[in-house]
């Protein structure tokens, strides 16, 4: 039997905050990194910085871009929910031998191996999701607008809507509110702000967040805490019990471990890699299956 392992592979792990490829032979890994690429949102950005990264690697692994492109090739990217978006890429890049696919597989195959479990991933963006006996099951991810919830955009959402009930009243001021009002000054600059933002810059207020709840602020231990309701609530309803493995991924992801139940809190479980590490498991795999995602 062909061992998989002696056949080099592409493996391209897209999401809301950076773009991460690697290339993968039986000797060694090369890794390049590039900024945000979100197909739903940004579909032409996303590929100038899928052409940008494939380039780069090629430059560190000292081979040619063409050669990479023939490659067996597995490539998760944020937004990739749908026929309409994978026949788009199809079309604008010539990768040969690829599976696109969205960001979550990648995610929960570098989080689990092969083993049973959950995956509560909250980065920019946020989903959920299960591997038993083999099977895979997602939920969440919808985006911004309609979910996404617990994620570090959510999380930068909340504390700016906190900061404009404080303005009118319906809501006492924090030290988190206070220094949001510090850097936006006043409440017309943060609904300015609101209209044009993307998931990222909304994400970029979520490191304030977790920071002023392990001062004890009020308001963002009650973000916290509403998001991690969200990852206990959505686990349970996927089948989640007592005895099952729960990774806490993505950037935001572990800082809502001390908020979760009880009982959930004796099933955190270590993530075994990243979703890098999953992208690159699934493109072997590709190769041992003749193609098939």
């Amino acid at each position: 039997m062909k061992d998989s392992r002696n056949t080099p592979v592409l493996a391209i792990d897209g999401g809301g905050t950076r773009c991460r490829f690697a290339l993968q032979t039986a000797e060694k890994r090369v890794v390049a990194e590039t900024g945000s690429a979100n197909v739903s949102t940004d579909f032409d950005g996303s590929v100038l910085r899928l052409q940008d990264g494939i380039a780069a690697l090629a430059g560190m692994a000292e081979t040619r871009v063409e050669a990479l492109y023939h490659l067996p090739a597995f490539v998760g990217l944020a937004g990739a929910t749908g026929t309409a978006e994978v026949e788009r890429l199809m079309s604008a890049l010539p990768l040969k031998n690829v599976c696109y696919a969205d960001d979550r597989r990648p995610a929960l195959r570098g989080a689990l191996g092969q083993n049973d479990g959950f995956v509560a991933h909250c980065g920019t963006g946020s989903f959920f999701a299960s591997q038993m006996g083999g099977k895979e099951r997602f939920g969440g991810g919808w985006g911004a607008t309609l979910g996404d919830e617990a994620s570090a955009q959510w999380v930068g959402r909340k504390a700016l809507t906190q900061l404009l009930r404080q303005v009118d009243g319906f809501a006492s001021a924090s030290a988190l509110v206070q220094d949001l009002m510090t850097h936006f000054q006043n409440a017309d600059n943060v609904v300015e702000f609101a209209r044009t933002a993307k998931p990222i810059d909304f994400g970029t207020l979520a490191p304030q967040v977790t920071a002023h709840a392990e001062s004890g602020d009020t308001v963002a231990l009650k973000i916290l805490q509403s998001g991690a309701d969200h990852i206990a609530t959505d686990l349970g309803h996927m089948g989640w019990t007592p005895g099952l493995p729960i990774c806490l991924t993505g950037g935001i992801g572990p800082q809502y471990a001390p908020f979760l139940p009880e009982g959930m809190k004796t099933d955190l479980t270590e993530p075994l890699g990243q979703p890098l590490d999953g992208a690159i498991a699934l493109a072997r795999e590709m190769e041992m299956t003749h193609g098939h995602c």
